[in-house]
Order: structure tokens, then sequence, then C-alpha cells
């Protein structure tokens, strides 16, 4: 894992923790890497893996079982996917409607490209655990 200079490095983590729980690498219930493994693996302090754990645990994502590790929320994945929904909708999609607007590009274009999008990742992508 790269790790850029804009944001700090346990919310890096989050995401990558994050991730794995959204594509149902880290299916509800199961035991997620050690703080130990998962720091080892990404090259990191394991006081920075430790907290983002406990920041994943507070968003109630990931839960401890103490003295036996951390393990993904029954509802964790629905958390995470709720958490980026809103994050997109209030920051990035803004950002994408101003460019979009900027470069004269159409609903119509966006439309065809996202089926596209679709349809090249129908195979590798999860299917999205809620429709809105």
């Amino acid at each position: 894992m790269e790790f850029n200079e804009n944001e700090a490095i346990y919310l890096q983590i989050a995401g990558y923790v994050s991730e794995h729980i959204l594509r149902g690498q880290w299916p509800p219930d199961d035991k997620i890497p050690s703080v130990r493994e998962l720091a080892g693996d990404l090259q990191v302090n394991p006081n920075t893996v430790m907290r983002t754990y406990e920041h994943l645990q507070g968003q109630q994502v990931i839960y401890n079982k103490r003295g036996i590790g951390f393990f993904v929320a029954p509802d964790g994945a629905r958390r995470v996917q709720e958490q980026r929904k809103a994050r997109f909708l209030q920051q990035e999609l803004p950002a994408f409607f101003r460019t979009i607007r900027l470069l004269g590009v159409g609903l119509p274009e966006i439309e065809q490209r996202y089926a596209l999008f679709l349809a090249e990742h129908s195979e590798s992508e999860p299917a999205t655990l809620a429709q809105s």
C-alpha cells in the first residue's frame, strides 16, 4: 500500500480495511488481521494500526473480542457504505458536477460511460448493499 501525504495514515489504513469489508473479502463476524499482522503487511507502526482499529470500532464497523482480536461487525459493510456514500454526496459529487459543467460534458455521455463501466466491472465488483 502506498500512502499519500494529504491524509493521515491511520485514515488511509481505515479505507483499506473498509474496502476489504465492502468487497466481502472480510465478511461479517470474521476475524480481521491482528494489529501486528496488518502492521507488518503494510510496513507501518503497530500503534498506527491500533489507532485505525479504534477508529473503526468507534464507527461500529468492527468490534473487539478481548484477548481474541478484532472482527467485522454484523452490519459493518452497511455502515461503511453509508459513511462513504454520505462523504461522496457531500464532498466528491459537487466537485464532479463543477468539473463536468466546466468541460461541457452532458448527462447522456455520463450515463453512457457509466453503463459501459458497469458492463466491464459487473463480474469483478460485488453488488451494492442497498439501492438508493
